[in-house]
């Protein structure tokens, strides 16, 4: 007892020595920690000349960030660090603007490791910083840049883009001190997570701000903005920094600085960027990207496109065709796992194309990119520069190459010289061309997957092209829709309903704007000397009553008016043409056009209707006889169907009444079968016949070709009858044998032996009958003969009289 009592005792105080030594410690770290945070707070108080700085190291940041930037071998600082960082430790709300590869990232990623540190920030703090982007790959991307330089800090971060699994996140996001996420999927647990909130919140950063605070993201950024208190400090990047002063009052921005590193510059894009464009129809662009891509096989390329279904049966088309490199796609129709796996396999290779929409646009670093190839025009200038901005990143070189059709070339360059992008133009070597044209249309015709995706892709195209803002650039009308659809391997064009539907609303706008340019010109006119307000009144009432008048109309068929200008038991007292008699004709005129115009065809769901009202069952053939009754076939239609017709009619199903029908329908099949087996059996046995009677005929011409041979060979000097045998020799052989016979029987008889009658007149008995019966058939046999050449001799001599 003793020693177990002291031995509880001595680990005791074991426990209270090692319990006490660990607060010492943490005690010290926690004095060092204070300390080395008040010598910070003095040295950014004193300021901080960004000219003055060569290396991170002459910042004021604290030990833990510059072991990671060593780490990470991040040494000297870019324009954009020089500038942002300082200010930033400054607490001051900062709006920076670079060109693309100008590390922006680590610009706003320093920051927030340092304003953790000096609130030494622990799990129990909650939400601190705040990193929102637009896309997933760029989070990602942000994401695994601030673990590698806030590696040696204690503090959680937590990734939180769609994709992953909710409850996941939902379980650990309300610990978490630094959160990289997409609005998307962080307003999802504002609104669904109970335990999460950003009361504690103290930085927010919008990286690509521009691409954020604009209408894709507007209602989320909104309902985020709400979410969150409003002393805070705010950092906002991006190459092409929104100025906004609603953007800017929406973030509650105190007292901004905007930095803008390359401001001055000669041009906005990278200086080591190499920029070309090519015009090039629209039905040829597929072929010009196939001989892109074999001239230059040992690279490492980019190509944009508009659609996420445009790139995928682009990638599809060259995988198939096999250009001799590795072929990708990135748009925001994959999983998020198939889109992490995409992103690091082009991260890593060396010799790969990678087809992508505008979501790989913005922000993502891919080392040694060669080349950018934007094979759809983009949207504005903005646009252009981030697409190119994935090349010629941190002071290396890059080639990009732009794709412009002739009615996109004078207002697409002229917009890029205005803000400073040096481009030049360029010619296709028509020699290195190779149409694939006839390629594509195999490759569809042979599968109609790949055929149903080249038909999305052709809608969504010009779905795209008709959305587009600028209509200087974009003008859906002037593009060939055939020859478009027969280079993407599709023998007819789709049909495009949304294209007739703008042509509709065209017309019916410049119509508009024609008659309010007339009735203007004629109230100016008519009316100089009166007031203004005289004169929009008489216009006001008369257009509300011709919208009155037409509105009525609408609802009225043309057969239920009458020359009088009845409708039914009404009589219209005013028409709208004796309101206003000038302008109401061409008005109804064109209304007719526009009915005309958008009236729909009929649909399958349409016609399906139809038929279900007129009693007509589909997929079925009625055959008819000559006194016009319907011929039921048997084979099609069971005997059982009128009566599961009343039945199902009655209402409910009957077990019983099934399980007979069942039972007749089994007999009828098997009557069927009989039948069929029967017709089968018949069939052979004809066929049978007919080849015995075949078989016989050739028999029988054979043995005439061979008698006529026979009658050919002999000489004319031989008796042609000499084969008849003479009837006297005849007779006298039949009376010879007789004879013989005769004697044989008497010597037979007198050899026999007395003693055995019974036993041997029985044998000779029989042995006498069967010498009879043997003879008879010989004399019928002898005479069938002689009957056949008498025959044939009597022919033969016919025939040499007819000679």
């Amino acid at each position: 007892m003793e020693g177990k009592s002291f031995g509880q005792k001595f680990t005791f105080k074991r426990k209270r020595r090692g319990k006490s030594l660990n607060r010492k410690s943490a005690v010290k770290k926690n004095q060092v920690i204070i300390d080395e945070i008040a010598d910070l707070n003095r040295r950014i108080s004193e300021g901080i000349v960004s000219s003055k700085i060569k290396s991170f190291t002459d910042f004021p940041l604290s030990r833990r960030t510059l072991d990671g930037l060593k780490n990470a071998k991040y040494e000297v600082p870019t324009e954009i660090q020089r500038e942002c960082i300082g200010l930033a430790l400054q607490n001051r709300d900062v709006l920076g603007a670079s060109k693309t590869g100008s590390g922006k990232t680590l610009a706003f990623i320093i920051p927030v490791l340092e304003t953790l540190y000096k609130m030494k920030g622990s799990q129990l703090c909650g939400l601190c910083a705040l990193i929102i982007s637009p896309t997933r790959e760029l989070a990602y991307q942000t994401f695994e840049v601030l673990k590698k330089v806030g590696r040696f800090h204690d503090f959680s971060a937590g990734l939180v883009i769609g994709g992953k699994p909710l409850q996941e996140e939902a379980e650990r996001i309300a610990n978490t001190n630094v959160i990289v996420c997409t609005p998307g999927r962080l307003l999802q647990h504002f609104d669904e997570t109970f335990n999460f909130s950003a009361d504690c919140l103290q930085i927010l950063v919008l990286d690509e701000a521009d691409r954020i605070l604009d209408l894709g993201f507007a209602k989320a950024m909104n309902a985020i903005i709400a979410n969150l208190p409003a002393e805070r400090q705010t950092l906002l990047f991006s190459a092409t920094q929104t100025k906004s002063v609603k953007d800017l009052a929406r973030l509650s921005l105190f007292d901004p600085v905007y930095v803008s590193a390359h401001e001055n510059a000669a041009y906005s894009t990278p200086v080591h960027l190499v920029q070309s464009y090519i015009v090039c129809d629209l039905h040829q662009k597929i072929s010009l990207l196939w001989s892109f891509l074999k001239n230059h096989p040992r690279c490492k390329i980019l190509v944009f496109l508009t659609c996420c279904k445009q790139v995928k049966f682009v990638h599809e088309v060259i995988r198939r065709l096999q250009p001799g490199m590795t072929v990708l796609c990135l748009h925001g129709g994959m999983k998020q796992l198939k889109r992490v796996e995409v992103y690091e396999e082009f991260y890593r290779k060396q010799h790969v194309v990678l087809f992508a929409t505008d979501i790989a646009s913005r922000g993502l670093d891919f080392p040694a990119v060669n080349w950018v190839v934007q094979l759809d025009c983009p949207e504005d200038t903005s646009t252009y520069i981030h697409r190119v901005g994935r090349t010629a990143r941190f002071e290396r070189e890059g080639e990009a190459l732009l794709v412009l059709l002739p009615t996109e070339e004078d207002a697409m360059i002229q917009q890029l010289q205005s803000r400073k992008i040096p481009i030049n133009k360029i010619r296709v070597n028509q020699k290195r061309m190779m149409d694939l044209s006839s390629k594509l249309q195999a490759l569809c015709a042979s599968d109609t997957t790949l055929k149903e995706m080249a038909q999305r892709a052709f809608r969504t195209y010009l779905r795209s092209i008709l959305l587009m803002k600028d209509k200087k650039v974009f003008d859906v009308q002037k593009l060939d829709t055939e020859a478009f659809s027969k280079s993407l391997g599709l023998a007819i064009p789709p049909r495009i309903r949304f294209l007739g539907k703008h042509e509709a609303q065209m017309r019916a706008q410049d119509s508009s704007s024609g008659q309010d340019t007339s009735s203007e010109d004629e109230s100016e006119d008519s009316h100089d000397e009166t007031d203004e307000s005289s004169e929009h009144l008489p216009k006001a009432r008369e257009s509300q009553s011709n919208r009155k008048n037409e509105h009525f109309a609408a609802f009225l068929d043309e057969e239920d008016t009458d020359d009088d200008g009845e409708i039914g038991m009404f009589r219209v007292k005013k028409t709208a043409a004796a309101i206003t008699p000038v302008s109401m004709v061409p008005e109804e005129t064109e209304n007719e056009e526009e009915k005309n115009s958008r009236k729909r065809p009929t649909t399958k769901a349409a016609i399906a209707k139809r038929m279900l009202k007129k009693s007509i069952v589909a997929n079925t053939k009625t055959k008819f006889d000559d006194e016009g009754n319907a011929v039921i076939d048997i084979h099609k239609k069971r005997l059982t169907d009128d009566q599961e017709r009343v039945e199902d009619e009655a209402g409910g199903i009957n077990v019983e009444a099934a399980a007979k029908r069942m039972r007749m329908e089994d007999m009828v099949d098997k009557d069927l079968y009989r039948q069929k087996i029967k017709q089968k059996h018949r069939e052979e046995r004809l066929k049978k016949k007919e080849r015995l009677r075949a078989e016989k005929a050739q028999r029988r011409a054979g043995q005439e070709d061979e008698e006529e041979a026979v009658l050919a060979s002999a000489d004319d000097d031989v008796n042609p009858l000499n084969f008849i045998p003479d009837p006297d020799e005849l007779a006298a052989r039949i009376s010879a044998q007789e004879n013989n016979s005769g004697d044989e029987r008497s010597s037979f008889g007198e050899e026999e032996d007395e003693s055995s009658d019974n036993e041997e007149n029985s044998g000779c008995n029989h042995s006498f009958s069967e010498s009879v019966s043997q003879t008879s058939d010989e004399e019928e046999t002898r005479r069938e003969s002689v009957q056949d050449d008498e025959d044939l001799a009597l022919r033969l001599l016919a025939g040499a009289m007819h000679r």
